[in-house]
């Protein structure tokens, strides 16, 4: 049966042609038998896949549109024909599509049950794009992942992308918030003005005013000059405020009056100046208790957190592991000139860590296992995860099992995230000697975050030069 052969009939018997329907639509639509066969495509949809209308008719969904020779839900993947042809009711999915490009394409599938003048029963499904591999990030570093958890937490962070609503952006340390943060820029209005970011851990008290406002010229001893802040470059665009829960109690009631009203003036100035910005802010704190404790007022919090959006950590996204390994290691190649490789056995050992430091961490061990690797091959010993985890796994053993076993046998598993992250901080601090410049930029975290959590984990004074 062709596109043209299948109609739609009002109540008055008026035969109309589906394929002049479906061609009104902006967005893609494909009507697919129950042999995933192709028998109608509106033009949007030819033109994202790359194949002519008069092609594409016969083609199988599946190899159109995810270049998978077998179904999706074959692939694990929850899958819109096998859903309507089993229940007869609509079903929404979030995918992974390929272009002719063959690049990557996020999107939400709306499958729906149409029947033709027999009462064949057909899928009709509607594709609403959400975001392609551009939009997730440069090329030095790019959002990745095709798991439920992260593909629905870039439709929401796309979705909130659309207005100018401040964001809070929820989630643990080395999850990914500031690529979070650029990809809702670029999908914004602003995404051809200034993306500004700041590390309020990063910067001390006694600077951060002036740092994020700017000064006059004589507004501190030696200021000999005028300069702009933070808010000021961002004019338009949009101020990214990494760790927000970081900004001193006391200036937090003029960041306030400068995120409602635009309002605000430089350190040692008397002129109001006025700025149009847009405002993300993350944290891996939570800001309620704050605001609890009286640490965190409660107007700036209400205020920054307009759509609070969390993004989730690894270890509830292990399918995109591999993925991320497989990046982390082609980004190495490209910087180094030297192709890493890593062995099944490494592999499967990383998708049972559960990573409390996230895709920072992942990088960190991947890193450090090329650097002490003596034929550019990554095996599980050189991962060194027992260091993290005291797990340790026989590669000639059955490895999947035996990791499971272990995980759940070693006292380490009773920790919490906290207990293995203060294990690993006082790890590094005794390798370094105590430097804590060198620990900090090994977790890739500020000095002053650094700081922070040697008092958290009463770590202080350990290391040999522990005041470095």
């Amino acid at each position: 049966m062709t596109a043209w052969e299948i109609t739609m009939t009002y109540s008055n018997r008026i035969p109309i042609n589906l394929q002049s329907i479906i061609d009104t639509a902006d967005n893609g639509f494909v009507v697919i038998d129950k042999d995933y066969n192709i028998v109608a495509a509106n033009n949007s949809y030819c033109k994202t896949y790359g194949i002519d209308s008069n092609e594409i008719i016969g083609h199988k969904c599946h190899q159109v549109s995810h270049h998978s020779d077998v179904p999706c839900h074959l692939n694990g993947e929850d899958c819109p024909h096998k859903k309507v042809f089993e229940t007869r009711a609509p079903h929404q999915v979030l995918h992974i599509h390929y272009d002719y490009k063959k690049e990557e394409e996020h999107v939400r599938i709306k499958g729906s049950p149409v029947y033709g003048t027999d009462g064949e029963l057909y899928l009709g499904e509607a594709i609403f794009p959400i975001a392609r591999s551009d939009d997730m990030g440069c090329d030095k570093q790019r959002m990745l992942g095709t798991s439920p958890a992260f593909i629905a937490c870039v439709e929401e962070m796309a979705g909130a992308a659309t207005s100018d609503v401040a964001i809070l952006l929820n989630g643990e340390s080395g999850v990914g918030k500031e690529l979070a943060a650029k990809f809702i820029h670029n999908k914004s209005k602003r995404r051809a003005q200034p993306f500004i970011s700041i590390d309020c851990a990063s910067i001390s008290e006694g600077i951060f005013e002036s740092e994020l406002f700017g000064h006059e010229r004589g507004a501190y001893t030696g200021c000999v000059g005028r300069r702009n802040g933070l808010i000021e470059s961002a004019a338009n665009g949009t101020l990214f405020m990494d760790e927000i829960g970081e900004v001193p109690f006391a200036l937090q009631g003029r960041l306030l009056r400068a995120l409602e009203t635009g309002n605000y003036r430089r350190l040692g100035g008397r002129e109001d100046l006025h700025v149009d910005v847009r405002i993300i802010c993350a944290t891996h704190n939570n800001l309620r208790k704050m605001v609890e404790q009286g640490t965190f007022r409660a107007d700036l919090y209400y205020r920054i957190a307009g759509i609070s959006i969390t993004i989730p950590p690894l270890r509830e996204r292990r399918t995109d592991i591999t993925p991320l390994v497989k990046a982390i290691l082609e980004k190495t190649k490209a910087t180094n000139g030297s192709a890493a490789q890593i062995t099944d056995e490494a592999l499967e050992l990383l998708q049972t860590y559960d990573y409390p430091g996230n895709i920072r961490e992942l990088q960190n061990i991947l890193q450090k296992s090329i650097t002490i690797s003596t034929n550019g091959l990554i095996t599980p010993e050189l991962l060194q995860l027992n260091n993290f985890s005291n797990i340790y796994i026989n590669p000639l053993a059955d490895r999947r099992e035996q990791a499971r076993g272990a995980k759940a046998n070693t006292p380490s598993t009773n920790r919490s995230l906290t207990d293995v992250e203060a294990s690993h901080i006082e790890s590094l601090l005794h390798q370094h000697d105590g430097h804590r410049a060198r620990v900090a930029d090994e977790l890739r975290i500020s000095e002053r975050t650094l700081y922070r959590k040697l008092k958290q984990y009463n770590l202080q004074h350990v290391g040999k030069n522990s005041t470095q």
